[in-house]
Order: structure tokens, then C-alpha cells, then sequence
């Protein structure tokens, strides 16, 4: 069901715990490219899905390194964009609040949101790559990759790679907000990725109202208690929470 902002401006008023799903939509907005599209100038020849894996990692760590770096840089230059903003201000309104993202790029945590839950990492810190802990410091010789200061390894991305499962705190984290709140928002995603893509239709099995703000509605579910806002969330996401 289609809402207009008047009756998704509703769902948030009567809504006691809300739980959010935010995916690339709302960061494109912000000016950073999707993972396929960050291929491009000197990685416009390779293929992402053979880059983001630790077996490619082992094999030329510099190369991965660079090729992160180089998406860390253009990530640190963007903004969060009024999309981010709005969902601040709707966790200073809500009593209970969790914005679970798929994204990597730490614009919910720049913007101020406070309660968030990463799905798939951040790109913005750095973990052993053999002892899987974020690591803080490392010493500047020039090597590429740095090496961990504890058991010497590579250090390597916070982010979750191809063939690598996410992190189960998060994960667990995640649906437990699905099968408690009262209304799910699922914003800028397509909801086809697992097992993010599961986490509205959890919320709706377990008795939650499903809003889904998003340019299309092609490939999202349909049906009693899921409503349908169709368009930008730097555009909806402000005008719904200004007069909500």
C-alpha cells in the first residue's frame, strides 16, 4: 500500500519502538557510489567480488589496501545529507530507537545518531587481520599493509567481505530490534541482499508495521501492514518527520 506523508507522518506518531534498516540508497545521496560503481579510473578493470575477499587480500594485500584506501578517502570527504539528519531528530522523539545499516561509511554515527547497529562494518577503522580486533595504532614504516603491533599480521578493513559471515553481535542485535519493535522503516535498500533483506519481513511476522521508503517499490513485498513511500530519502525522510 502506498502512503502519502500524512499517514506515514501517523505510523511514526503512534509508534513506541522503532527499528530502522538503512541501505546504499541514502548514502548515494551523500555522493558516495555504490560498491559497483566505485570501480572506476585505475579499478575500473577489476571486479569487486575478486577484490573484497580475504583469499585476494593474502594474495596482494597492498593492492587491497590501496583500493580501500582510495574508497576511505572519497567516503571521509562526503556529508551526511538531510536523510541522515531526519533520522537523528526521529531518534530524539522515539523511546526506543535502533537504526541497523548496511552501509560502511559512518554517516549515521557523523550525523549524531546515537543507537546503531553495523551490519557489514566501517570502512573508517582497521582490524588485525589475523586476530579479527579492531586495532586503534599501528607503527608508520612504509609497508603496506601496516602489520598489526601484537602478532605482526596485516592489518586489513572493519568491513565484512565476500564469503565472510557478519558479525554476530550485530547480527543478533539486529533481530532482536526486528522481532521487538512496533515499526520498521526500511530505507534506501532494496531489500534483496540476505540476510539484511529479511530483517522487515521479520518485523512484520512478529507483528510490526513495515514502512518502506525507497525510490521504487520494484522487488519490495506488498500486503497487509506494508506501506510504501516512494521516493529520496534526503527528500522524505525530512518532510515525514517534519510533521510527524
Amino acid at each position: 500500500m502506498t502512503l502519502d506523508l500524512a499517514g506515514a507522518a501517523r505510523l511514526l506518531r503512534e509508534a513506541r519502538n522503532v527499528g530502522v534498516l538503512t541501505g546504499a540508497g541514502i548514502s548515494a545521496e551523500s555522493g558516495i557510489p555504490t560498491f559497483r560503481e566505485a570501480m572506476t579510473g585505475l579499478w575500473a578493470t577489476f571486479d569487486p567480488e575478486e577484490l573484497a575477499t580475504m583469499e585476494a587480500f593474502r594474495r596482494q594485500p597492498r593492492m587491497v589496501w590501496e583500493w580501500y584506501a582510495e574508497r576511505r578517502k572519497r567516503i571521509g570527504e562526503a556529508r551526511p545529507n538531510p536523510g541522515h539528519l531526519a533520522l537523528v531528530e526521529l531518534e530524539r522523539r522515539v523511546g526506543s530507537f535502533t537504526l541497523i545499516t548496511q552501509n560502511i561509511d559512518g554517516l549515521h554515527q557523523a550525523a549524531g545518531s546515537r543507537n546503531v547497529v553495523e551490519l557489514h562494518g566501517n570502512i573508517r577503522r582497521v582490524k588485525c587481520a589475523g586476530e579479527d580486533t579492531v586495532v586503534e595504532r599501528w607503527d608508520e614504516t612504509g609497508e603496506l599493509p601496516p602489520r598489526c603491533a601484537v602478532c605482526g599480521d596485516h592489518l586489513r578493513p572493519d568491513v565484512v567481505w565476500f564469503g565472510e559471515l557478519l558479525p554476530e553481535a550485530a547480527l543478533q542485535r539486529a533481530w532482536q530490534v526486528a522481532e521487538e519493535c512496533d515499526l520498521f522503516l526500511s530505507i534506501g535498500t532494496s531489500n534483496l541482499v540476505e540476510p539484511a533483506a529479511a530483517l522487515p519481513w521479520l518485523a512484520h511476522r512478529s507483528g510490526a508495521t513495515v514502512l518502506v521508503i525507497n525510490p521504487t517499490t520494484e522487488g519490495q513485498r506488498h500486503g497487509a501492514g506494508i506501506h510504501h513511500l516512494q521516493g529520496p530519502a534526503g527528500e522524505l525522510l525530512p518532510a515525514l518527520v517534519g510533521v510527524a
